[in-house]
């Protein structure tokens, strides 16, 4: 169809002769037709509009006032209304838009080719711009049934023109909105949101905009499968063009009642109607509201459909749950709506109605969301036999499962143990099952897969349950070294720390410290190279890895200290300690605070390395100088001049002899000593007495403490009380120095301490009452009732 021109129009069908255009029509100063022409009392005729405009534009700039055409000063600007010439624009403008419209019936209701429809539907647009009575005009002649026939039209350009005029033609009608909405053009419209291009997406969220403004056409729309959750999709989308999204939002605004529709919707559907809810919701991208929204409004429906559909039904709801799960809250309105049983049917079934692996996979995916959701999963019913996810044949099946598919339901079902490893209440279940089924092998097993997802998931696994069977982990690494290995690789990797770094370390540090052959496998294998170096470069600020840093230092620092705990009669082990200057790195590591984990490993690092001081000191000969140190007991200083440690009388280093005095340790020892974690306390304490114990000078070791000042702080701790272990720890000290009378005195008038001892002495263990009752006969406090322990106190 070809443009009217000049008051022509022709086609290769028709041909329509309209009347011509007049310049007296044409406003001069737009050149557009005149709706409310006024003339000057230049006899000059403008719209109104216009010409108040340059009068606005003439007084702002200070020009006189002079009629745009003539250019004659004007001495009054009264502006006179040409009724005439308004009534007969009005009248030639009917006849042309009759013309129009004739035109545009003529050319929807024959086989035109895409430029005459086209044509046809721009003077739609244009007629119904104009005025409510045209649109009243273009359902009287029957074009909205034309133009919504136009929806199904192959062309792209015909289906976004089409919802163009439709939105033209609604627009403040509701007679016209009802006609539009007749039939299946509703449905229609809604599968251009999830289906059409982008234009016709954008035009067909403004018509169904539109339409939702009248009442009645509201609740028709909610009725519509999918629309409400399309709509919300597309609200709440990060992709959409912002014109999509807000048409999208305002109409949901408009379906206020339409929540009632989709409930009802889903739950009393026809098999049909719930497969195309399921399909629109897993083609959806949908943000974490929408997800509890649909979890809500139809989660009953999906697990239903999961348990009595058919193959193509059960499929479209498992896409659509995958995605409904990843948020932990929807998740946990899914496990309400009962998705639990027929989730473990499916991954459990097999035979003939087995589902597909590729569903399966699906299946494992929903699982490892919904767990991941903390939910309290001992409660929760699988079957009539009150079997939860932590029975010992669900997880025993769960194992299996895992021994006997492909990589990605493998990993998604070790996530699923993951979660259910990730809680103090649940955890102990899953152990005792892992060791009844003998799967602790096949497990270690997956830290060697190629598939990192694999590898990691299987990892986290492990390192969950680590506390729980570190004895058994520890057997089955022996068994096979390789694995070993493999966890060191994964925490030698150098790019960046990843999140799979941090559990490989804790796992490994988890394994009993007293294993001798896993440590040495470390040191033969160079482990302790690669991993003290990451210490040295997170600590020093060159490594960065966020939320992981701080996990992984504390299992790296963790494993390091493993050597420190096999020192005894180890001249090997020993070597390593000094290659590596264990005493100078843990003295650095104890000044971290705020990492609770790296000081408390540190001390006792400090503390296993300072107990072996008194066997690697150096013993000097003793001099021959005779009686001159009796005479002259001031030459007794000389022994520090020399070189020589005064609380274990020969050459110390804190390299070669590990000794806290010569490294400078003790004053750091001290510090901890009034940190609020009781943990770190009590290891800093245990170091700090290592220069108390049997086989060195113990008052050379309380000398050293109170030149640090640490005497008071260790008294401090006694006081305190705060836990038994403490106390235990404090009376053992103290005791050793108040052997020294110069301070027994002194704190003999200290009655804090005294009080605390006889607490000890009324209410510890065994042990611990016999040290009290030694401390309080060092500054005469003991009770009358003391003579329980005087045989045992005279030994």
């Amino acid at each position: 169809m070809a443009d009217v021109q000049d008051g022509h129009y022709d086609s290769s069908t028709d041909s329509l002769r309209v009347e011509p255009i007049y310049e007296s029509f044409l406003c001069p100063l737009t050149k557009q037709i005149m709706r409310d022409p006024v003339t000057l009392e230049s006899g000059a005729t403008f719209e109104r509009e216009a010409i108040l405009k340059w009068f606005k534009e003439s007084d702002s700039s200070g020009r006189s006032l002079v009629c745009p055409i003539t250019r004659k000063e004007l001495s009054s600007t009264e502006l006179n209304p040409s009724i005439a010439l308004r009534n007969t624009i009005d009248e030639w403008m009917h006849r042309n838009e009759a013309a129009k419209l004739d035109v545009a019936c003529k050319s929807l209701t024959s086989e035109n080719s895409e430029h005459d429809t086209l044509q046809a539907l721009e003077y739609v647009v244009e007629i119904c711009q104009r005025s409510r009575s045209s649109r009243h005009v273009v359902r009287k002649l029957g074009l909205i049934s034309l133009i919504s026939e136009l929806l199904k039209n192959s062309s792209t350009k015909v289906r976004q023109k089409a919802l163009e005029s439709l939105c033209f033609v609604a627009k403040d009608d509701n007679d016209n909105k009802d006609e539009i909405a007749a039939g299946d053009n509703i449905r229609t419209i809604v599968k251009f949101l999830s289906h059409g291009h982008v234009q016709e997406k954008e035009q067909a969220a403004s018509l169904l905009y539109e339409l939702s403004q009248y009442k009645p056409l509201s609740e028709k729309i909610g009725s519509v499968p999918g629309a409400i959750l399309i709509l919300v999709g597309l609200s709440s989308s990060k992709i959409e063009n912002l014109f999509t999204v807000d048409r999208a939002d305002k109409t949901l605004v408009n379906l206020e009642s339409c929540e009632k529709n989709v409930r009802q919707m889903a739950e009393n559907g026809s098999a049909d109607t719930q497969l195309s809810m399921a399909a629109y919701v897993g083609e959806l991208v949908l943000t974490n509201d929408v997800k509890v929204f649909v979890a809500q409004t139809a989660g009953s429906a999906l697990v239903n459909i999961m348990k009595s559909g058919n193959r193509e039904a059960r499929e479209a709801a498992l896409k659509a749950l995958n995605q409904i799960s990843s948020y932990d809250v929807s998740a946990k309105i899914l496990i309400e709506a009962g998705i639990l049983p027929p989730l473990i049917a499916d991954l459990f079934t097999v035979g003939s109605n087995q589902l597909p692996m590729k569903l399966k996979e699906v299946s494992a995916t929903i699982l490892a969301n919904v767990v991941a959701s903390g939910a309290n999963f001992q409660s929760i019913p699988l079957d009539h036999n009150r079997q939860t996810l932590v029975s010992e044949e669900i997880v025993h099946n769960l194992l299996h499962l895992i021994s006997n598919t492909g990589p990605a339901t493998e990993c998604k079902l070790l996530q699923v143990l993951v979660g259910l490893t990730s809680s103090s209440t649940t955890v102990q279940g899953i152990v005792d099952a892992i060791k009844s089924s003998g799967a602790t092998v096949s497990l270690i097993q997956f830290v060697e897969a190629p598939q990192r997802e694999v590898r990691m998931a299987s990892i986290k696994l492990l390192n969950n349950i680590s506390p729980c069977m570190g004895q058994e982990l520890a057997e089955a690494f022996r068994g096979n070294f390789s694995q070993l290995s493999s966890l060191i690789r994964v925490i030698a990797d150098n790019n960046g720390i990843s999140e799979e770094q941090a559990p490989a370390a804790g796992l490994v540090a988890d394994l009993p410290l007293q294993d001798s052959v896993l440590t040495r496998r470390l040191v033969e294998d160079g482990a302790f190279t690669t991993i003290i170096s990451k210490v040295i470069m997170i600590r020093q600020g060159e490594s960065r890895g966020g939320r992981f840093v701080n996990p992984f230092l504390e299992g790296l620092v963790r494993i390091v200290s493993r050597i420190t705990f096999i020192l005894e009669d180890d001249p090997d082990i020993i070597a390593v300690a000094r290659e590596y200057n264990l005493t100078a790195l843990f003295s650095d590591l104890l000044q971290m605070n705020g990492l609770d984990t790296v000081q408390i490993v540190s001390a006792t690092a400090l503390g296993n390395l300072s107990g072996q001081s008194k066997h690697l000191t150096k013993i000097l000969p003793p001099p021959n100088a005779g009686l001159c140190f009796s005479i002259f007991p001031c030459l007794s200083q000389k022994s520090v001049e020399t070189g020589v440690c005064r609380v274990h009388h020969g050459i110390c280093s804190s390299r070669e002899s590990f000794c806290l005095l010569e490294g400078k340790v003790v004053e750091k020892l001290v510090a901890c000593l009034d940190h609020n974690n009781e943990k770190v306390v009590e290891a800093s304490l245990t170091a700090l007495s290592t220069l108390l114990d049997d086989g060195v000078d113990i008052d050379q070791g309380v000398m050293v403490l109170c030149d640090a000042e640490g005497v008071k702080p260790i008294l401090d701790v006694l006081c305190e009380n705060r836990t038994e272990a403490l106390r235990q720890r404090a009376v053992w000290a103290v005791e050793r120095i108040l052997r020294t009378d110069e301070i027994a005195y002194e704190i003999s008038g200290n009655q804090n301490v005294s009080t605390a001892l006889v607490e000890a002495f009324r209410h510890g263990d065994f042990r611990t009452r016999q040290i009290a009752e030694r401390a309080l006969k060092h500054v005469d406090k003991l009770p009358n009732f003391s003579g329980i322990f005087s045989k045992i106190g005279a030994q």
